[in-house]
C-alpha cells in the first residue's frame, strides 16, 4: 500500500512540474530603440550577433528569432514572448528592419505524422530482413 501511495505522489509531483526554456535569441526590452540607429551590417552584428538564418532566394533577409518554451507537466507545450526580427540587407547596408511579436506572427499548425518522401520504397520488417540476406560478408573474409 505504501508503494502505491509513494508512486502516486511521485507521479502527481512530476505532473505539476513546470519548466521554461529560452529558444533562440534573448531580445532586450529596449529592442525598438536599439534598432532605430542601425544602418550597417557591422552595427547589426555588433548589437545582435550573427543571424539565426538568412534567406536563400529573393532579397537577402537576416532572421533573428527567440521565444520561451513552457513545459507544464502533462499539458501541451506552449510558447510565449515569441519575437522575430527581420533585417533586409543590401551588401553592407541594412535597408529595413521589421520586428514581429506574438500578435503579428501567423498561427502555424504543425501536422501530426510523417512527411511522405516521393518515390520512397516502403518495406515491411520481413521484406527488410530478406533484402539484407547476402549483403554482409562473414567476419574474417576481408572483403
Amino acid at each position: 500500500m505504501k508503494k502505491i501511495l509513494v508512486l502516486t505522489l511521485a507521479l502527481m509531483m512530476t505532473a505539476c512540474a513546470t519548466m521554461t526554456r529560452q529558444r533562440g535569441f534573448v531580445f532586450p526590452d529596449d529592442l525598438y530603440t536599439q534598432v532605430e540607429n542601425i544602418t550597417t551590417t557591422r552595427q547589426l552584428i555588433d548589437a545582435f550577433g550573427h543571424p539565426a538564418a538568412q534567406t536563400v532566394h529573393g532579397p537577402v533577409v537576416w532572421i533573428y528569432y527567440g521565444a520561451r518554451e513552457n513545459h507544464r507537466g502533462p499539458l501541451p507545450l506552449t510558447w510565449d514572448e515569441r519575437t522575430v526580427m527581420l533585417a533586409w540587407v543590401d551588401g553592407a547596408r541594412v535597408t529595413e528592419i521589421q520586428i514581429l511579436r506574438d500578435d503579428d506572427l501567423p498561427a502555424v499548425r504543425v501536422a501530426r505524422g510523417e512527411t511522405p518522401i516521393p518515390a520512397a520504397i516502403e518495406l515491411s520488417a520481413i521484406q527488410e530482413l530478406f533484402n539484407n540476406i547476402g549483403r554482409f560478408t562473414p567476419a574474417g573474409l576481408g572483403q
